[in-house]
């Protein structure tokens, strides 16, 4: 049946009160650019302009602005072409990665944000392109990227008779969590604080850690990790350090509950000097920029876009 033509209206007109009364700006529904059938508007630049701000501390332009958008959405139409397409659990977990790296919670972050007038979306947006883009990059061109053992130790040497590698240690371990729901009460964290700390009375073996763990409900043990000297903080390298083989370090609670390691071997090896490994990534870092540069000027001389007049 057809609606009558005054309801119709009517609809229409209620329905535009409802988005701006949900808040979305008059100037959002200008068009600026459609990338591929996507819309850019006015609102999107203005938002990106303001989380570029936040994060330079510098005023882009607008044409550089509306690019970063462009680029944006071509990445993430890239991605789906070949199945990177990361979902909003990734997103959140990425943003709640942000957040710990800047210690604070995800709703501080989101405050801060909007204190700054940035909805969180604006970020998580960017986010999920350059999520998308670094996984396509590496993916499709592993090998392109990868840098010589050869061409690292010549340029090492161009700077004097400089030392490849040193003495170092080679720690063998499994992480251990003792699960703690989010919203349990601090009694609840405190219990189980104590229970890690028995469990580390009854460990001397990873074997022991395997077998307890793997059948105690609400905990879990992962596969064993083998990091060097070199890839862990001084700090972490120290409590290893004082741990004895087949013991579990001191419990620390974290948003996954309590964690602790338990160390399952500890030996010396060599491992690159921190120079080798700094020109090894200053040479990944120039293959990678000049890779997807060339791969997003690909893309985008591919895509439809379309500049609306204002």
């Amino acid at each position: 049946m057809t609606t009558p033509l005054p309801v119709f209206r009517f609809l229409l007109l209620v329905f535009g009160a409802v988005l701006m009364l949900a808040g979305a700006p008059a100037r959002a529904q200008n068009i600026v650019v459609m990338v591929n059938g996507d819309p850019i508007t006015d609102y999107d630049i203005e938002q990106r302009s303001k989380l570029d701000q936040l994060t330079t501390q510098k005023t882009p332009a607008r044409q550089e602005v509306i690019n970063e958008l462009i680029d944006d959405r071509v990445k993430i139409k890239e991605g789906k072409k070949y199945g990177v397409d990361p979902g909003v659990s990734d997103i959140n977990q990425s943003y709640e990665g942000m957040a710990q790296r800047m210690r604070i919670t995800p709703d501080q972050l989101t405050k801060s944000l909007e204190v700054k007038g940035v909805r969180p979306e604006t970020l998580k947006g960017r986010m999920k392109a350059e999520m998308v883009w670094t996984s396509l990059v590496r993916g499709r061109y592993k090998e392109k990227l990868m840098v010589g053992e050869k061409d690292v130790a010549d340029k090492v040497r161009e700077g004097g008779n400089e030392k490849l590698q040193i003495e170092g240690t080679e720690y063998k371990m499994q992480p251990i969590v003792l699960i703690v729901p989010r919203g349990s009460p601090q009694a609840f964290t405190e219990t189980r604080l104590k229970e890690a700390e028995s469990y580390r009375s009854r460990v001397g073996s990873c074997e022991e850690a395997n077998s307890l763990f793997r059948s105690t409900p609400n905990a879990t043990i992962r596969d064993s990790v083998t990091k060097t000297t070199a890839d862990l903080p001084e700090t972490l390298r120290k409590v290893l350090d004082d741990t004895a083989i087949g013991h579990l370090t001191a419990p620390e609670v974290t948003k996954q509950g309590i964690e602790m390691v338990v160390l399952c071997s500890r030996k010396p090896t060599t491992i690159d000097t921190p120079k080798k490994r700094e020109i090894r990534e200053q040479m990944y870092q120039q293959k990678y920029e000049k890779t997807q540069k060339t791969y997003l000027e690909e893309i985008r001389k591919a895509a439809m876009i379309e500049y609306r007049k204002p």
